[in-house]
């Protein structure tokens, strides 16, 4: 039995089939057929990791071969063969799922380096549909993903306050995600069919932020040229989300408050009052109470909204969070941008991990982003990654998650992490000079260029000013 990965070869040419698997046998292994419709009956029946085809062949051609590998495996890699006439049909199947063609004669590196990627792709690609998996199982609330102890603890509090009809108080740091708990709340209650109403407090100017929130009759005021319903109303039987909440002027808290105890709205310029049945989440990234003694926000509306706290943890105090994070931010950039980006380097997963990311998620999902964005291959690399989240090397990786690992892959981290630590003091050093870092370090000047570049730093950004 071996767990070595399998390739399928078909070739009409005996002497071709035997070519490619003398040149693949020491690494994986290798089945053979001459004709694509014999291929067609093995691929039903068994499933290969790569299938290495000819374009031209009697009877099911390599295109046949791809439809029907795309139908029952469509994790199977696919390596077109080809003479350079046919160069062009090649290129359309690559369009219908096919990993990539070989030129007829090729070279035998060629072959194996082909094929090497391809399989690197597919795990690549089970990989991913890993963390799919575990992103839509127990480490998610709704949209929210996480699978370390602050999270964990933070579900089960949101799974309690959607299931009641309360009012809740987000807070958090700018950018741990306050508006998205809200939305989670919001659709995993009884109200997930009825309005979210999202409201900015510190995006409305201060002399319309009542009426927006509340209405206005006809002539009411200046430019009151209709009468119109408030975002309390419009969220009437469903959720309102007032974000910033510490922003809202005093005389708004006034009203805010009143519609809190009463249920009952008014509009400016009317005397009538409306019943509303909002359900009502706050958010804010202040500290209430300090600004409730500074005399900012009103004590009887802190204690109304503070019923049922909720605190965000920041992204530094859940670390173990990041990897995850990072391969969904990353698949959701490769599919916004129709990009072919499916994963991220181990070294620039440790920076990323080593990071204090004082923006929180908001920020980690810019900064892959745009580095899928500039990534030309299919993995995320440390060059792609923003200036200052390279700049920063503290506290990587603890040593409870380095224990998970075997034990050649621990060292190798612990090895990459010591030696990029060492280049950035070497530069910090000598100010950038790479001349005079090689030779601190005792090696040649391409030697440390080379290492730079695999480790993601640049000496221009430590060159003194």
């Amino acid at each position: 039995m071996t767990d070595r990965p399998s390739v399928l070869v078909v070739d009409d040419k005996e002497n071709m089939c035997h070519l490619v698997a003398r040149i693949l046998g020491d690494a994986y292994q290798v089945k053979t057929v001459e004709d694509g419709a014999r291929a067609l009956a093995l691929i039903r029946t068994r499933e290969f990791d790569v299938v290495v085809t000819d374009i031209r062949m009697p009877g099911a051609d390599g295109f046949e071969v791809l439809r029907a590998i795309k139908q029952h495996a469509p994790d199977t890699e696919v390596i077109l063969m080809t003479a350079y006439a046919t160069v062009p049909r090649a290129v359309e199947a690559i369009k219908e799922g096919a990993y990539d063609y070989l030129s007829k004669p090729f070279d035998p590196d060629e072959v194996s380096l082909v094929v090497a990627r391809a399989l690197e792709r597919k795990q690549l690609k089970a990989q991913a549909a890993s963390l799919r998996r575990e992103l839509n199982g127990v480490y998610g609330f709704q949209n929210l993903i996480g699978k370390s102890a602050p999270m964990r603890a933070l579900y089960g509090l949101l799974e309690r306050a959607a299931s009641l009809a309360i009012t809740v108080l987000i807070t958090g740091e700018t950018g741990t995600g306050k508006e998205l708990v809200a939305r989670a709340i919001h659709h995993h209650g009884p109200r997930k069919n009825r309005p979210f109403i999202a409201v900015n407090c510190g995006a409305l100017p201060s002399e319309l932020i009542e009426s927006e929130l509340f209405g206005h009759v006809r002539g009411a005021f200046t430019g009151a040229g209709e009468t119109k319903a408030g975002l309390v109303e419009a969220a009437s039987g469903g959720t309102l989300f007032l974000d910033e909440i510490g922003e809202l002027p005093l005389a708004v808290q006034v009203k805010l408050n009143r519609m809190l105890q009463d249920k009952e709205v008014r509009r400016v310029g009317e005397a009538t009052v409306r019943r509303v049945d909002a359900r009502v989440i706050t958010a804010t990234h202040r500290d209430l109470k300090a600004e409730v003694a500074a005399g900012r926000f009103r004590e009887d509306l802190y204690y109304r909204l503070n019923v049922f706290p909720v605190q965000l943890p920041a992204l530094r105090e859940r670390r173990e969070d990041i990897p995850l994070l990072a391969m969904h931010f990353v698949q959701k950039a490769a599919k916004t941008y129709r990009l072919p980006v499916d994963g991220l380097e181990p070294e620039a997963l440790r920076v990323l991990t080593g990071y204090s990311w004082p923006g929180n998620v908001r920020q980690l999902e810019n900064a892959i982003e745009r580095a899928v964005a500039i990534t030309s291959g299919t993995r995320v690399g440390t060059s792609a990654l923003p200036p200052e989240v390279l700049g920063e090397s503290q506290g990587a990786l603890s040593n409870d998650p380095l224990v998970k690992l075997p034990f050649r892959e621990a060292v190798d981290l612990v090895r990459d992490r010591a030696s990029r630590d060492y280049l950035i003091a070497l530069l910090r050093e000598f100010g950038g000079n790479v001349t005079r870092a090689a030779e601190r370090a005792g090696m040649e000047r391409e030697s440390l260029h080379r290492l730079l570049k695999r480790f993601g730093l640049r000496s221009d950004d430590f060159k003194e000013a």
